[in-house]
């Protein structure tokens, strides 16, 4: 990018973000998410840091936040609540610390880490160890004032516990019980104290809130940090009493003789404050990257929002010798955990065929760090989405991430959107063969009309691997074993002989015969995971299972007529019209004798009398110790019940294991109810 566009993007970046900030914190609306926002924010910093005499002062880099309300009094900080800068890899937090030994001409230091709480950032005011004033961030120089608000959160001491080795809060607060002058055996409490954290809302009572909310039909919040911020900027006292806030220390402005972050941590708990739990000091880079990776996988068993780690230098004199550049300390950065959401820029539009022939475009984007990766495709389902969405080659877009899926495209930043921005049109001809493409009155999908379509039969054969549970078959695999005319069907996997694959590229006699021998393995299926492999249209896996259960051989469901199929209670004319086409056709009832040729044994599915989830929706996150996921899914469809990928407001239940990922916060956001693999268990009975 040369300085002409750099100029340009700036400037774009600069009214897009401003506009959403102000939205955000004086008219407390959230048009993009959190996520979202910081990426536009990383990128903006990263391209003035690129060109810093494109630098300005009123860039929404060198600011805090927006404007404080007009409903509450203004306070002015006595010292500014500066920023923190962000970082999202090792590379870029190794990059800083590697900056801070240069400009402090130093060989190493150590880093004090905590856990980024996502709350609302107060800063309270004592005077002679008396609760003064509690006050926001606002723009970093003027908060409001919220100090009646303030008074009601119970974990805020109104009074000052005396900082000596031997305080606890069992003692009594300064100026009672020893007379107001006796502070206790060598402390010394300075005539003013400022004490800055995070306001939050503990998950489990989020939940309870919430629900509580929605039996009585008044307003669900949509996450615990909203909540905190609504109900510590309330005029009324009253309602920020109703709500359980807490509150979590992480800076202390006052003279207590501390040389460290970490002895900075240990007064503030004397002085009757929480600390940020889990904080740790680290000596290297190697192990501020451990505690960050272990913050990450314990961010759901913490109780509370974190968002990422903060990483801040230990040594307060050599913090304060590195100073500030714009508007943040140069001694501290955030590394964020994996974001779910980030902005990137549409780059192009391609098109890749599936297994049934459907066209799906893939937007190709510039590399976004998103969910623990660098990605740079993202899903757009179908031509229909592209229209609704209105997106365009050139465009800057919101990705989000859920779960292990493909980065879909969220939105576009229409605000951002340049003049050369292209529209996309639908293809005329197939990608992969060139064949002409047809849409089917009635249907979103894009179709190549040719039947024997290269990319059709590597989708379908990896489609059918994976019903057969063929862990060993990967795309390239596939295409290797299409391109050397080793298979044209899936049924040809089992006749492959390991002699045919050590002829191939990266294939050896160990690896022939193990990816063989795997597959012989898998001869036998049940009908159900049978009739998945065969790739109908319309047909998924819940589908099948209600087919199986129903006709109890494949041959019978080969000759089923269209009012026998609708007499399965799932089944209706559409899904039956597309079976009855699957069988009629010459070359499908060939493909499933081949099958049955090959030594394929098909398993007849036992029905399920005790159906305890019948009509239930259950996702399954994280690592369970008694069975595997794919285990627990089986589980539920044999006892009626259905497990997608994927968590919505139609969920019943999402069953939650070791080192859950963002499924789990997900449905605490939606309200879903969340079991334990204990209690997951005990709802199946022990079946």
């Amino acid at each position: 990018m040369n300085r002409t566009e750099a100029k340009a993007r700036i400037e774009k970046l600069r009214v897009t973000i401003d506009d959403y900030r102000y939205r955000y914190h004086v008219l407390d609306e959230q048009p993009i998410s959190d996520e979202a926002l910081d990426s536009l924010k990383h990128e903006l910093y990263k391209l003035e840091q690129e060109f810093p005499d494109l630098l300005t002062p009123d860039s929404p880099t060198q600011r805090v936040g927006g404007k404080p309300l007009e409903k509450f009094k203004k306070v002015t900080h006595r010292v500014s609540m500066l920023s923190i800068e962000d970082v999202f890899s090792e590379e870029e937090f190794q990059a800083w610390y590697d900056r801070l030994l240069k400009l402090a001409d130093i060989k190493s230091f150590e880093v004090f880490c905590m856990p980024k709480i996502d709350g609302i950032a107060l800063s309270l005011v004592y005077e002679d160890g008396v609760l003064k004033s509690g006050a926001t961030r606002g723009d970093g120089k003027v908060g409001e004032d919220v100090t009646q608000n303030v008074k009601t959160v119970e974990s805020i001491p109104l009074r000052l516990y005396a900082p000596t080795p031997s305080s606890h809060p069992t003692q009594p607060p300064l100026g009672q019980g020893r007379g107001s002058n006796d502070r206790g055996r060598g402390a010394t409490m300075p005539k003013v104290v400022e004490v800055r954290g995070e306001v939050y809302f503990p998950l489990a009572d989020f939940e309870k809130m919430n629900a509580k909310q929605k039996k009585a039909g008044e307003q669900v919040f949509a996450n615990p940090r909203n909540a905190a911020a609504g109900a510590i900027r309330q005029l009324n006292p009253a309602i920020t009493a109703s709500r359980p806030l807490r509150f979590m220390a992480w800076d202390l402005i006052g003279e207590f003789g501390q040389k460290t972050q970490a002895e900075e941590a240990e007064i503030l708990r004397k002085l009757g404050f929480k600390f940020a739990p889990e904080s740790k000091l680290s000596r290297s880079v190697s192990e501020v990257k451990a505690h960050w990776e272990a913050l990450q996988k314990m961010r759901e068993k913490l109780g509370f929002w974190v968002d990422g780690m903060v990483a801040r230098v230990d040594d307060i004199a050599l913090f304060a010798r590195l100073g500030v550049v714009g508007k943040t300390p140069r001694g501290l950065v955030a590394w964020k955990f994996a974001a779910e959401e980030s902005t990137t820029v549409v780059k192009d539009i391609q098109w890749f065929v599936g297994r049934t022939g459907a066209l799906t475009p893939v937007a190709v984007v510039e590399p976004a760090w998103i969910g623990g990766t660098t990605v740079q495709h993202a899903s757009l389902h179908n031509f229909d989405e592209i229209q609704r969405l209105d997106v365009r080659v050139g465009d800057t877009v919101v990705l989000y991430k859920a779960g292990d899926i493909i980065p879909k495209v969220k939105e576009v930043v229409l605000k951002m959107r340049s003049k050369g921005a292209k529209h996309v049109q639908p293809p005329k001809t197939c990608p992969a063969c060139g064949s002409p493409v047809e849409r089917n009155e009635g249907e979103v999908a894009i179709v190549c009309t040719n039947p024997r379509c290269f990319a059709q039969e590597n989708e379908a054969i990896l489609h059918a691997a994976r019903a057969f549970e063929m862990d060993g078959l990967g795309p390239q695999t596939v295409a290797l074993l299409l391109e050397n005319g080793l298979v044209k069907r899936a049924p040809d996997l089992f006749a492959l002989k390991s002699d045919e694959l050590k002829e191939l590229e990266r294939f050896a006699e160990v690896s022939s015969q193990k990816l063989v021998d795997q597959i012989q393995s898998k001869k036998k299926i049940t009908l159900d995971l049978f009739i998945v492999a065969l790739g109908i249209r319309n047909v998924g896996e819940e589908t099948a299972r209600d087919l199986a259960e129903h006709f109890g051989s494949i041959e019978k469901l080969m000759c089923a007529s269209g009012e026998e199929l609708m007499e399965v209670p799932s089944i209706g004319s559409v899904v039956a019209k597309s079976i009855r086409e699957y069988f009629a056709d010459r070359q499908h009832q060939e493909l499933v004798a081949e099958y049955l040729k090959q030594g394929v044994e098909i398993l007849p599915v036992a029905k399920a009398h005790h159906r305890p989830l019948a009509g239930k929706t259950v996702v399954i996150t994280g690592t369970l110790e008694t069975l595997s996921r794919e285990e627990a899914k089986k589980r539920v469809r044999e006892l009626g019940g259905s497990s997608p990928g994927s968590v919505s407001k139609d969920t019943d239940y999402v069953v939650v294991g070791a080192d859950p990922g963002s499924k789990a916060e997900k449905a605490r956001e939606l309200g879903v109810k969340i079991l334990s693999e204990k209690a997951f268990l005990d709802m199946l009975g022990g079946t």
